[in-house]
């Protein structure tokens, strides 16, 4: 399913390409970044294929890809920062997020957010969804721009380059990646895991 929704999004990018040119990546690029999962492996390997054309400069490519990227997380940032927060605070405890929680996550934020960021815009998955709890710890904003936009630069350098050589076969691209798109999401899923296990006992013993 999820194979043939991204064969349907190739043409789309295809022709959002052709009528607004650096635009509409910077466009696909904020949608990505914004927790929406529209897959940047597909999105700027494509924009790579554009510049093996002589559609696109490669240059201008990269620095659309990393400007997309970094409007997208501003976006997904304000929304944990407005939002996300009063709800975490107010429901989590559904979720098995307590104040305690989110007190941790500032501290970890507050001492270690500036690698996280820059780090998770180098990962699959990952780099989609943090800019959200980034929000939520109320991370400060001038350092989040800026991890976040010299994390992105290599991410869509790469990815760019990489469509540039593979040319007409660029979709080889995102077959390669999604491997580590599956270890990576089991890696979360274990941790979700362990920390609603650990959170259970917790409460456990707590009770008693």
């Amino acid at each position: 399913m999820l194979a043939f929704l991204e064969q349907q999004l190739i043409p789309f990018l295809e022709q959002l390409y052709i009528t607004f040119g650096y635009f509409g990546v910077g466009l696909a690029m904020a949608i990505e970044s914004a927790c929406i999962p529209l897959p940047s492996e597909i999105i700027l390997p494509m924009a790579g294929w554009m510049v093996s054309r002589g559609l696109f400069d490669f240059w201008w490519a990269v620095i659309a890809g990393t400007i997309g990227c970094t409007v997208g997380s501003t976006v997904a940032y304000y929304v944990g920062a407005i939002g996300g927060r009063p709800a975490l605070l107010r429901y989590g405890r559904y979720v098995f997020i307590s104040p305690h929680d989110l007190d941790t996550a500032d501290n970890w934020f507050a001492k270690y957010g500036d690698w996280a960021i820059f780090f998770s815009r180098l990962l699959p998955v990952v780099r989609t969804f943090i800019s959200f709890p980034a929000g939520v710890s109320k991370m400060s904003l001038p350092r989040f721009l800026i991890y976040t936009t010299i994390g992105s630069f290599p991410w869509s350098l790469g990815l760019v380059y990489a469509g540039k050589v593979f040319g007409d076969n660029w979709v080889e691209i995102r077959g390669f990646l999604a491997k580590f798109d599956y270890v990576i999401v089991a890696v979360i899923l274990v941790l979700v895991a362990l920390y609603i296990y650990r959170h259970l006992k917790r409460s456990s013993v707590t009770a008693e």
